[in-house]
């Protein structure tokens, strides 16, 4: 079987925005509005959906808000879906959503990270459609650095087409920009330089390929074992060539993503990985383990390249990536380089 890929927008195409977890707070909402304005600067109509609300950790009841979010992703008017980010429980949507339905309409391009990960994950699993874990609309006002793409770049691209992104070498410090004061900040401030990170017991250069799969291990976590994240029955059906996984802690303790790791590669999520990739993070070490040893102690036996530090994490700035997508990871003494073709 092939990778679906939603065909590429064009101006005049509209994207919906919605809340499959947490909303916008008032205070917000003028982030929000500079966030639209980048997308409608790109020629593209935005559809803004009523499960916004910010009031509490979740935007609207849990049957109203997959009944969003389904009907956007169905709707052949609506060729991108962006969460304004993610948020906590974007899980009890799982069960909500026909996803025989969904993978029975055309693709729709779905952007998120962080909670959203709950969701455009499996959706790659179960339907075979590529999915874009990069930055949420309110990250979208900012300016990439050199080397990354905007998730506005991908969706524009045909199916068949491929594109590389590089390590930009710089990060940023932990913490947050005061949207109430600048709603329309555009600069990252990536104060610290900081290059990939071999974990594994390996020597040399990193050069592997495999079709892209993975997302917060927080949220993921909670879906091992289910058939939400039947990572086995993908690689059977898609990955022939195997599978490049990616994992990002977002806050949890090292112990904390010890075992969630442990867990998750007990339920199969990294049988078929020619290599993991393991985002930066600012998630707090423990006394007698760093988050570096986590991903070892869980993960070390696998026998594949494990790379961490990569641009894929809560930490600015984001580097999108494909799941779904026929993927190289390149890593050398001058190199760190991720490649992907949608094919």
């Amino acid at each position: 079987m092939t990778i679906r890929y939603p065909r590429p927008l064009r101006p005049g195409d509209r994207v919906a925005v919605t809340s499959p977890s947490s909303g916008v707070p008032e205070r917000l909402r003028g982030r929000l509005d500079a966030a639209v304005r980048v997308v409608e600067a790109r020629g593209y109509e935005v559809v803004v959906g009523a499960c916004m609300d910010g009031s509490r950790h979740v935007s609207a009841s849990a049957g109203e808000r997959a009944a969003e979010f389904q009907a956007f992703l169905t709707d052949p008017g609506i060729r991108a879906v962006v969460p304004p980010w993610g948020g906590e429980t974007a899980i009890d949507l799982v069960s909500l959503i026909d996803w025989d339905e969904v993978a029975a309409a055309e693709p729709t391009w779905v952007v998120g990270y962080s909670d959203m990960a709950t969701l455009i994950t499996p959706l790659t699993l179960l339907s075979g459609t590529a999915t874009l874990h990069g930055a949420n609309l309110m990250d979208t006002p900012y300016l990439k650095p050199e080397g990354l793409l905007s998730w506005l770049d991908i969706v524009e691209l045909e199916s068949g087409s491929g594109f590389t992104q590089s390590s930009p070498g710089r990060y940023r410090s932990p913490g947050w920009d005061d949207w109430t004061v600048d709603p329309g900040k555009q600069d990252l401030g990536l104060d610290r330089d900081g290059r990939w990170t071999r974990l594994d017991d390996g020597t040399g250069d990193v050069d592997v390929t495999g079709r892209l799969v993975g997302g917060c291990v927080e949220t993921l976590c909670n879906l091992a074992g289910s058939p939400y994240l039947d990572v086995r029955g993908f690689a059977r059906a898609h990955a022939p060539e195997g599978l490049v996984v990616y994992v990002e802690a977002c806050e949890d303790n090292a112990l904390t993503i010890c075992r969630n790791l442990h867990g998750m590669r007990l339920n199969g999520f990294f049988d078929h990985a020619n290599a993991v990739v393991v985002g930066r993070t600012s998630a707090p070490d423990d006394a007698t383990m760093t988050q570096y040893e986590a991903v070892v102690d869980a993960l070390g036996t696998l026998g594949v390249p494990i790379v961490a530090d990569v641009e894929c994490g809560h930490v600015y700035p984001h580097m999108p990536f494909v799941n779904g997508a026929l993927t190289r990871v390149v890593h050398t003494a001058d190199r760190s380089e991720v490649i992907q073709s949608l094919v």
